[in-house]
C-alpha cells in the first residue's frame, strides 16, 4: 500500500480551513441535496403512483377485452350446441342460445371491435365478422332443414364439413386475437410490476437517505476530521465497485450463454428421433432423453447415478446371451464404438426392441475422457420389413420354381427370352441355359423372327387387354406341336420394359374335353334310362298306394261292424253272462289290435314312400308327457306296472310334429310295459343336452337286449325271437318310431344290459315357446246366449251307407237315442233326394258309394240352398292321412274313420246336432 508524504503545518492549517470550509459547503450542499432528493423522491413517488394507476387500468382493460372475446366465442359455441340439440331432438328449448346469439352476437362483436385499440387485433376481428355470419347462416340452414323434415335426417357431409371448417377458422382467428391481447396484458403486467418495484426502491432509497442524513448530521464533526481519508477510501471503493460490476456483468453474460447452450442441447436431445444416454467416466448415467426413457422404461430421475448396465440391458438376438455395452470400450479406449448386428434391448417392463447404436467418448478441453454418449434407435420395424421382404422374395422364388405353369420373361424389344422357370424347361424339353437369349419363336412359332415383330406389341393387340389369355401352338424340343394357353402381362424392372408370359399345356385339357363330351353323351343316354325307370317306379309306387288305400278300406269296413257291435254289447254288460263278457272283451282286444296293426303297416308304407306330411312346430313336452301318461295308465295297471314320469318345473319345448311325437312315445311306453318284469317300473326322464337338444328316455326293468339283438332292433317285422312269446306284436312299431323321429330331425337309440333292463331314448332339437295370437273376441252373432230352457225336440239323422252290416250298426247305435229318427239311403243319389225332402238335422255320409262318391254327394248338398246348412259327417274306411285331409278340405263337418269308436262318434254327432240347432232359421221346405 502506498503512503502519502508528510504535510507541512501551515499547509495543514490551510488545509484544515479549506477542509472546514469544504465541510461547511458540503453540509450546506448536503442539506440542499437532501431536500432536493426528498422533493425528487416525492415527485418520483407521485409519478410512480400515477404509472401504477395507469398500468392497473390498462391491465383491467386487457382483462375486459379478453373476457368479452371468450364470452363471444362461448355464445357461438352455445348456439352451435343448441342447434345440434335441436337437430337431434326437435325441441325448441335448444334454440334459446342460438336466438340469443342471433340477436346480440353482431352487437357484441361490434362492441369488442370498438374497444380494441391494437391494430393487429382489429385485423383479426375484421376477419371474424364474415366467419361469424357464415357460421350463423350455416346453423340457420340446418334449423330450416330440421323444421322441414320432422324425422331426423342424415346430416349432409358437405354442410357438416363446411360448418367444422368455419368453426375451426373462427377458433383460429379468435385465438390470434386473444393471443395479441394476452401479450398486451403481459406487457401491462410487467410494467405494473416494474412500477411497483421502482416505487418500492424509491421508498427504500428515501428511507435510507433519511437515515443516512441523520447519521451523517450526528457525526458531522467526526466525519470532517476523517473527510480526506474517507474521500480516498471512497474513491478506492468506487474503483473496486466498478471492477466488481464489470466482473458481475461478464459472469452474467457467461451464465446466460451457458444456459442458452444448455437449453439448445436439451431441445435438440428431446427433438431427435434417436435415443441418447450420457454417462460420466465411471459409466454412471447422467442424461436420458425422452426416446431413451421410452425404450429403456427408465425415467431420467430414476436412472441418474446408476450404472449404465442397469439401465441399458442388451442381449444377442441369436444366442440370447448378454451383450457387451459399447460405453465400457469407449471409456477405456477413447474411441467410437458400435453394437454388433441383431442386438436386443430389454426394457424395464420386459418389452424387447431390436436396436442399432454407436457410442463415442466425451472429452474435456484438455483431451481427457470425462464420459461417454450412447446413441441408439429402435429398428424392430425395419428388421420386420426386411424379413418380410426376404420372405416375400423367397415365396416368389418358391412359387416361380414350383408352379405347374410355365413362366417366361421377355425383353420388350427383340422378343428375347430373359428367364424361364423349371416348369417351362419340363414343358418344352430345353434347359434354361439354352433358352435364355433366344427368340420366343423357338418355343412358340406364332411369333415370327421378323424385325417388325421384335417388340411383341402385336401380341398384346391380339388380346383384348393385357393379362387376358389366348390359345397358341407350342413346339417342344423334339419338334412336336401341342396346344398352349398363353397370358401376357407387361412390367417395368430396373428402368427396362419386359413382358411376362404365363404358359399352360392344354394337351390334357383338350383330351379331357373330348372324354367329357363322350361321357356327356353316355350320361344323357343313362339319364333317359333312369327317367324310364323312375316312371316305372312311380307307377309301381302309385299302384302300391292305391293297393294300400284299397286294403285299408276293405279291412276297416268289416272291422267297423265287428267293433261297433262289440262296443254296443259291451255297453250292455249288465245283461251278459261272465263268459259272454269275456268273449266280447276278446273280440274288442283282437279287433283293436288288428286295427293298430293295419295303422302301423300303413304308416310304414307312407313313410317309405316319402309322402308322409309332418307339421313341425314348438311342442310343449309337459303337455305331451301328461297325455302319454293318461293313455298308458290303464295298460300299466292291467299289467301291474308302476309308472314314474318326471315333474317338469319349467316349460320345455321341442321342434316336432305333436301327433307323431306322441305316437313314437306311446310306442316306447307300451313296449316298456309289455316287456317289463312282473311288478316292474317304467321310468321316464327328460334332460337337456349340450348342443341345444332335449333327450327323453324310457327305462324298463325287463330282460334286456344283447348286442346281437340291438343290431337287429330297428328292422321291420323283426321281433328279436319274441314271435312265440306271450306278448303280441308285429315288429313294426319301433321302425315307425325311428323313421318318425328322424324325419323330425331327431335321433333314437337304446342302451340295454341283459338281466338289468333297457333304456330307449330319443333326442330332438330344443325350441322356444311360440308367440300366441291374441284371443278372438266373440262375434256379434254369437254374443247373445239363450238362457231359457228350450223344450225337448226330435232330430232326424240321415245315414247314406251301402254296406248292410254298417247300416245295421248305425240303427243299433241310434236305437238307444229315442230323440233321434234315423233315415237310410243305399247310394248318393237317394241320399240327396231324401235330404231335400226330409231336411234332416245331420247327414252321415260314406265315401265309397255306388254311383257317385260321398264327397260328390256332399258337394251337391252344399251347393243347394235347401241343404247347404245341414252338417255332413264323413264315416269312411278311407283312413289314409291324405284321405282325411281331402275330405275336410272338401267341406265335411267332421271326418270319422272306420272302425268307429262309439264314444267319439256320439260326441261328434252331438256336436253336429248342436251346431244345426244353433242356426238362426232353416230355409223353407220345397213344395211339389
Amino acid at each position: 500500500m502506498n503512503h502519502e508524504p508528510p504535510i507541512p503545518i501551515n499547509h495543514a492549517i490551510n488545509l484544515a480551513g479549506k477542509l472546514e470550509m469544504i465541510a461547511r459547503n458540503r453540509a450546506i450542499a448536503a442539506f440542499t441535496v437532501t431536500g432536493l432528493m426528498l422533493l425528487a423522491g416525492l415527485l418520483i413517488a407521485f409519478t410512480a403512483f400515477r404509472e401504477i394507476e395507469a398500468a392497473a387500468e390498462a391491465r383491467k382493460f386487457s382483462y375486459t377485452i379478453i373476457n368479452q372475446a371468450n364470452d363471444l366465442l362461448s355464445e357461438l359455441r352455445d348456439a352451435e350446441t343448441g342447434q345440434r340439440g335441436y337437430a337431434l331432438t326437435g325441441e325448441q328449448v335448444f334454440l334459446t342460445p342460438y336466438l340469443k346469439a342471433q340477436q346480440y352476437l353482431d352487437k357484441h362483436l361490434q362492441s369488442l371491435s370498438n374497444i380494441t385499440l391494437i391494430p393487429e387485433a382489429k385485423t383479426h376481428l375484421t376477419r371474424l365478422i364474415p366467419l361469424f355470419s357464415a357460421k350463423m347462416a350455416s346453423m340457420a340452414k340446418a334449423i330450416v332443414n330440421r323444421n322441414a323434415v320432422p324425422i331426423l335426417p342424415a346430416p349432409e357431409l358437405g354442410d357438416e364439413i363446411q360448418g367444422r371448417l368455419i368453426m375451426d377458422a373462427i377458433r383460429t382467428e379468435m385465438a390470434g386475437f386473444v393471443a395479441i391481447e394476452e401479450r398486451r396484458l403481459a406487457e401491462n403486467e410487467a410494467q405494473f410490476q416494474a412500477t411497483l418495484l421502482r416505487l418500492f426502491g424509491i421508498m427504500v432509497a428515501a428511507s435510507l437517505t433519511t437515515v443516512c442524513f441523520a447519521l451523517w448530521f450526528a457525526y458531522l464533526i467526526y466525519l470532517q476530521a476523517k473527510q480526506h481519508v474517507s474521500h480516498l477510501v471512497h474513491l478506492k471503493t468506487q474503483d473496486l465497485l466498478i471492477l466488481q460490476e464489470q466482473s458481475n456483468t461478464l459472469l452474467t453474460e457467461a451464465n446466460n450463454t451457458l444456459q442458452a447452450n444448455e437449453e439448445k442441447l436439451s431441445v435438440t436431445l428431446k427433438s431427435i428421433g434417436d435415443a441418447v444416454i450420457a454417462t460420466d467416466v465411471e459409466a454412471c448415467v447422467t442424461l436420458l432423453n425422452p426416446v431413451a426413457e421410452l425404450l429403456t422404461g427408465w425415467t431420467e430421475a430414476d436412472a441418474k447415478g446408476r450404472k449404465v448396465d442397469e439401465i441399458f440391458h442388451i442381449i444377442s438376438q441369436e444366442t440370447r446371451l448378454a451383450a457387451t455395452i459399447p460405453i465400457m470400450a469407449a471409456l477405456a479406449r477413447g474411441t467410437v464404438q458400435g453394437l454388433a448386428n441383431h442386438t436386443i434391448l430389454i426394457a424395464r417392463s420386459g418389452i424387447e426392441y431390436a436396436i442399432a447404436d454407436s457410442c463415442a467418448p466425451i472429452r474435456a478441453k484438455t483431451g481427457e475422457v470425462i464420459g461417454a454418449v450412447l446413441v441408439f434407435r429402435n429398428v424392430t420395424a425395419e428388421y420386420q420389413a426386411q424379413q418380410q421382404l426376404r420372405d416375400s422374395a423367397a415365396l416368389v422364388h418358391s412359387v416361380f420354381n414350383t408352379v405347374v405353369d410355365g413362366i417366361i420373361t421377355l425383353h420388350s424389344c427383340g422378343g428375347l427370352i430373359a428367364s424361364v422357370n423349371p416348369a417351362t424347361e419340363r414343358m418344352f424339353g430345353y434347359p434354361s441355359d439354352a433358352l435364355i437369349g433366344t427368340h420366343i419363336n423357338v418355343l412358340i412359332p406364332d411369333f415370327k423372327a421378323n424385325p417388325c415383330d421384335m417388340c411383341l406389341e402385336y401380341a398384346q393387340a391380339q388380346a383384348d387387354d393385357c393379362g387376358l389369355s389366348r390359345e397358341v401352338m407350342g413346339q417342344r424340343k423334339n419338334g412336336k406341336l401341342f396346344p398352349l394357353e398363353m397370358a401376357i402381362s407387361e412390367m417395368d424392372l430396373g428402368g427396362q420394359r419386359f413382358f411376362t408370359g404365363i404358359l399352360r399345356d392344354n394337351t390334357a385339357r383338350k383330351e379331357a374335353e373330348a372324354e367329357r363330351a363322350l361321357l356327356y353323351q353316355q350320361l344323357q343316354a343313362k339319364n333317359a334310362e333312369l327317367e324310364d325307370a323312375r316312371a316305372v317306379a312311380d307307377t309301381a309306387n302309385l299302384a302300391k298306394s292305391d293297393f294300400l288305400s284299397s286294403m285299408s278300406h276293405e279291412l276297416r269296413s268289416p272291422l267297423n261292424a265287428i267293433l261297433g257291435f262289440a262296443q254296443l254289447m259291451d255297453a250292455n254288460a249288465a245283461s251278459l253272462t261272465p263268459s259272454q263278457k269275456l268273449g266280447i272283451g276278446q273280440i274288442l282286444q283282437s279287433g283293436w289290435y288288428l286295427l293298430d296293426l293295419i295303422n302301423e303297416i300303413l304308416d310304414l308304407a307312407i313313410i317309405e314312400s316319402g309322402r308322409l306330411s309332418l307339421s313341425p312346430e314348438p311342442v310343449l313336452l309337459n303337455d305331451v308327457l301328461d297325455d302319454c301318461l293318461a293313455m298308458v295308465t290303464a295298460q300299466a295297471q292291467q299289467s301291474n306296472i308302476r309308472l314314474q314320469f318326471p315333474l317338469l318345473h319349467s316349460p320345455r319345448y321341442v321342434e316336432a310334429d305333436r301327433t307323431r311325437l306322441k305316437q313314437a312315445l306311446i310306442n316306447l311306453l307300451t313296449n316298456a310295459i309289455k316287456y317289463n318284469c312282473l311288478g316292474g317300473t317304467v321310468t321316464v326322464r327328460c334332460s337337456a343336452n349340450i348342443g341345444g337338444r332335449i333327450r327323453i328316455s324310457v327305462q324298463d326293468l325287463g330282460a334286456g337286449l344283447s348286442s346281437q339283438q340291438q343290431a337287429h332292433l330297428f328292422q321291420p317285422f323283426n321281433r328279436l325271437g319274441q314271435e312265440n312269446g306271450a306278448q303280441e306284436g308285429t315288429g313294426i312299431g319301433l321302425v315307425v318310431s325311428k323313421r318318425l323321429i328322424e324325419l323330425m330331425g331327431g335321433t333314437i337309440g337304446v342302451d340295454s344290459v341283459v338281466g338289468v333292463g333297457s333304456v330307449f331314448w330319443l333326442e330332438l332339437n330344443a325350441s322356444f315357446a311360440p308367440k300366441l295370437a291374441p284371443p278372438k273376441l266373440p262375434s256379434s252373432s254369437t254374443e247373445h246366449v239363450h238362457t231359457e230352457t228350450a223344450p225337448p225336440r226330435r232330430y232326424t239323422v240321415l245315414c247314406v251307407e251301402d254296406n248292410p252290416a254298417n247300416l245295421l250298426l248305425m240303427q243299433s247305435l241310434l236305437a238307444g237315442r229315442p230323440e233321434l229318427d234315423l233315415l237310410t239311403a243305399a247310394d248318393g243319389y237317394k241320399g240327396i233326394e231324401l235330404a231335400r225332402k226330409q231336411q234332416p238335422d245331420v247327414i252321415l255320409m260314406d265315401i265309397n258309394l255306388p254311383g257317385i262318391s260321398g264327397i260328390t254327394a256332399m258337394q251337391i248338398l252344399l251347393k243347394d240352398p235347401l241343404t247347404a246348412h245341414i252338417p255332413v259327417l264323413a264315416l269312411s274306411a278311407n283312413a289314409m292321412p291324405q284321405d282325411v285331409v281331402k275330405g275336410m278340405q272338401a267341406g265335411f263337418f267332421s271326418y270319422l274313420t272306420k272302425p268307429i269308436k262309439v264314444n267319439e262318434f256320439m260326441d261328434t254327432l252331438d256336436l253336429a246336432l248342436k251346431h244345426n240347432n244353433a242356426l238362426p232359421q232353416k230355409p223353407p221346405t220345397r213344395t211339389k
